[in-house]
Formats: structure tokens, sequence, C-alpha cells
């Protein structure tokens, strides 16, 4: 099958999407599909209000169309609801094509935080988005039910995998600070609620792996803590496996890739009890959910690794590669 996947977000970024898109396209082309992901590197782009390291692509249409044409794709999904989505979807309502659509991020979280934006604006805009794709992917079953309440429809799971080869217990003498050591690995912003994590009153050392418009004022509001920036590869799986807990500060993830990542690497999580979190920490070996975040952190150091490192291997990039083929809609099944 030849399938086209649309997405605002692409490299150099490092969140889910992009880990979730790479990983499944690498999946798919190894069982002999072809994939062509449109991205914002195909564009010009505009900085993102509040995050410039983002680019958005407004205007894209024109460009885009002769793209989507000249690949003949049997799929179309639409990744994202940014600017590059937007026009993606206009042009399949346009000529007729059939497409599936997915839901990543809480973006009315994100806009209400950054820009203000009231829930119930971007709530229309999501719903409107996503109400004529033939199928909605969602990553839980939370997330399901709480998109129903919402009014969306044709909902179907795509779940996610990890890589447990490079995310693996590397060993601990890669950080070689007081212990334990806890560590936070993702967007450095706002939305990500990282400062929850800072204020801990917690022993030994907090390590911030990760980058975002929030560093620089946090970087210098806690200088006791390590910020080491972006990393990738193996790199990044060295740092999450020194590491003795993983804590997940955010409120408002959908699923929190992160997670399995350490889990893998045989680092328990700490996090506060949420819908979408409970989907990915469904054992109580593996992490401790708690609205004492403090505690939570504390009580997981006492966890097996071994159970983590157990639990992230029932999750793989080729289950999740599957269950994406399986939700695709090929144009000749029907008109949108």
């Amino acid at each position: 099958m030849r399938i086209i996947v649309i997405s605002d977000a692409w490299h150099p970024q490092i969140n889910g999407v992009v880990t979730t898109l790479t990983n499944t396209r690498r999946a798919l082309e190894k069982s002999g599909h072809t994939v062509q992901i449109i991205t914002p590197d195909r564009f010009r782009t505009w900085p993102c209000p509040g995050y410039p390291a983002v680019g958005l692509s407004f205007l894209c249409g024109p460009r885009l169309r002769p793209l989507i044409e000249d690949f003949k794709s049997d799929a179309i999904h639409l990744a994202t609801e940014g600017p590059i989505g937007f026009a993606a979807r206009r042009y399949c309502r346009e000529k007729g094509i059939p497409y599936t659509t997915s839901y990543h991020s809480h973006f009315h979280h994100y806009l209400k935080l950054r820009a203000g934006v009231p829930y119930s604006v971007s709530w229309t805009y999501l719903r409107w988005f996503h109400s004529r794709s033939h199928r909605v992917m969602v990553s839980t079953e939370s997330l399901a039910d709480e998109l129903a309440f919402k009014g969306f429809r044709r909902l179907v799971r795509w779940s996610r995998g990890v890589d447990t080869e490079l995310f693996r217990p590397w060993g601990k003498a890669f950080l070689r600070d007081e212990r334990p050591i806890f560590l936070y690995a993702g967007r450095i912003a706002i939305e990500k609620n990282v400062e929850a994590f800072l204020r801990l009153d917690l022993p030994g050392t907090r390590y911030l792996v990760g980058d975002g418009p929030q560093r620089q004022e946090l970087e210098l509001k806690y200088p006791q803590a390590r910020f080491v920036g972006y990393q990738s590869g193996e790199s990044l799986a060295r740092y999450m496996a020194a590491a003795d807990i993983l804590v997940f500060p955010s409120r408002t993830d959908t699923f929190g890739l992160v997670m399995l990542e350490a889990l893998a690497c045989g680092v328990p999580v700490a996090a506060y009890p949420l819908s979408g979190i409970r989907d990915v920490i469904r054992n109580d070996r593996v992490g401790v959910l708690e609205d004492d975040l403090r505690q939570a952190a504390l009580k997981a150091l006492s966890l097996d690794p071994q159970d983590c490192r157990r639990y992230a291997q029932e999750f793989s990039w080729e289950t999740c590669s599957r269950q994406f083929l399986e939700n695709l809609i090929p144009h000749a099944m029907g008109t949108a």
C-alpha cells in the first residue's frame, strides 16, 4: 500500500508525535509498504508564537496539492490539526478523497496556557477538524471516552510502542551525581508542568533532558538541577537508564511515550493518577501514581527494575503499525 501521512510535527522536533510517526513508518516499510510523510520541511514556515523553535507552515496549500497528487497514494492520514493538516483536509474534501485522522495532543490545554484561548474555541475547532474523518485514531481507551463525551465520533485505537533494543538497562555509571537520580525527559514548556517536578523536596539529584521555551527561566530559578538539553538515540537511552526514577509531572499528555522508554530501561515511573497515564501505567509494580508527586517519586524507589523492563517488552512498534494499517481507509472504499 502507498500511504501519505500529513504532519505539522517533524524532525528536528523531539516529541511523541514525531517518535510515533518515525517508528510507524519504519515498521510499515519493513513490511513492504511505501510511506511518504509530508512535513513542514517542504514549505516556508513561520515561528510558532510562544515557541519559536517550532515552525508553522501557513498558506502551504498550493505546494501541498501537487505533492499529494504526484505520490498517487492508496490512503491518506492526517496526523495533526495544524496548518498542513488543515490544508490537506481541505484538499481531500474538495476532491472527495476519504481520509483518517489522529488525535495526539490536548491542544486546548496548550492554547489556554500559552495564549489564553478559551477551551470552547479550541474544542470547536478540533471537533470540526475531525468531524469528516472516516476514523479518528487515539492511543488509549480513556482518551476515546473523553473525546466521545466531547462529541467526537468514529474513534478507533492506535496504540504506541517502544524500541526495547535501544531503550534497555545500559547501567547507572553514565551519571555520577548523588543518588537517587530523579529524571524528567521531554519538552520544557508550561503545558508539561515541569516546575512541579523542580519544586519537589527530593534527595539526591534532579536531571532534565530536553529543551523548550521555559528552559532558560527554569534553569536560572533552579540552578541545583542538571539541564542537559535535547538528547536522542543512544545518548537519550543512556541518560534514561542511568536514572533511578522517571518523574512525569504532565497533566495534559494523552499518552506519555517517554514512560514506556523509561520502563524499557528498567526505570520506574512516578506520575499523577490521571486517566491517560493510568492507561500506560496499568501495573503498580512499574510505577506509582499519586496526587502527591513527591511521595510517588519516593515510593517508586522500591520498585523492581526487572518488572519495569518485562512490562515494556509487551509494547512493540510492529503491533502499533498493524493497528494503524488496519485503521486506514483506501481511496477505493468510499468518498468523504
